[in-house]
Formats: C-alpha cells, structure tokens, sequence
C-alpha cells in the first residue's frame, strides 16, 4: 500500500497498483491470473475511478463457466484502465476498495467471459470489502434537483436530454419535475 500513496507517476500508479493487486488477490482468495491483465492510466475519465476493458463474447453469462479452450486465446486478455483523477482525489483506502472492485471483474471475465455488477458481484465485493459504487471524483456539469425536496437526482458530466429538457422527467423521490443547474449555478439552457 505504500507503493499507492507514494505515487507520481502513472508508470508509478500502475506498478503500485499491480503490486497491490497481486497482494489482495492473495490475501482475498481472488482467482486471477494476472499474465492475462495489461495496464493503463486514462487522463481522460470523469465518471468511472477504474475499467476492465475486455472483448465482448457472445453468449457468455456471469454463472456460466466458458470454455475457453475453444475461443482464441487472446480474448482472455483484458485490461485495467486506471483514472489519474481518482486516484487523485482518493484515499488510498478508497483506492484499494476501488482496485478490489476492478479484480471482481477480471475474476469474473476469466471464469465466465463477461462481467456485470449483479447480485454475484454484489455478494463477491461484500467477501473482499470491495465497493460497489465508485466515489464521485469529478464534478459534473450539469446537476439535476427534484423541485420539491431539491434532493439531487442526477449529475450529468455532458448536455443530454435530461439536461436540454427537464421538465419532460419527474423525480423518483416526489415524482415531482426537475430543475437542472450547469455548474456555474446558472439554470441549464433549454433548446427548442
């Protein structure tokens, strides 16, 4: 864990990252097999603190074991994308939980060929002291309030429909509309 909280490089976070996750999948009882997983550092992502990234196989379910002697052995490979900004604003506690998180799913695409984050990966993360849900670590541009409570119902981080039109949405909380604030506080632009 040193390695993590010490690092200042993205060659850095990956070696402490790696390291860590070789000593968690140990320490954990994690079946990964870890000559199959590359490295990366994204600078670019805002909503997600990490990735699996992996190719789609047809027909693969989390429950299903694959046969994976009869696919090309390259789509075994799959890698961990890391996001600099997390990492950042992370603790390393958050961090590890984060990386615990991102070694259920190469577990689970090396067992069954796909990953989700259903009721196996829930009662798999709750075994590894894992996340769930990742941290909010950048700012969104835009924030969506239900007009009643003004309890927040959504962030978006890019203009969408949601943001072009609230009023066409209702709260899950009140099921009352929506007001929609860019981030500069100032009420979304709405087209017509």
């Amino acid at each position: 864990m040193s390695a993590l909280a010490s690092a200042g490089t993205h060659e850095e976070l990956i070696l402490g990252s790696r390291a860590y996750c070789r000593e968690a999948a140990r320490e954990r009882d994690l079946d990964v097999d870890f000559s199959l997983v590359d490295w990366e550092v994204s600078t670019r992502a805002k909503r997600r603190a990490a990735a699996v990234k992996r190719p789609k196989i047809r027909d693969a379910t989390v429950g299903d074991p694959l046969a994976w002697d009869e696919l090309d052995p390259r789509k075994r490979e799959c890698t961990v994308s890391l996001t600099w900004a997390a990492f950042e604003s992370f603790d390393t506690a958050e961090w590890a939980s984060t990386l615990r998180h991102e070694l259920i799913h190469v577990e689970q695409f090396q067992r069954f060929g796909t990953t989700d984050h259903g009721a196996a990966f829930k009662e798999r993360a709750e075994t590894v002291e894992a996340s769930i849900r990742c941290p909010s670590f950048a700012d969104a541009k835009y924030v969506l309030r239900c007009a009643s409570c003004s309890g927040v119902v959504a962030r978006r981080y890019r203009e969408c429909d949601l943001v072009r039109d609230p009023d066409q949405y209702r709260s899950s909380c009140c099921e009352a509309r929506l007001s929609c604030e860019s981030k500069s506080g100032r009420d979304a632009v709405r087209r017509e």
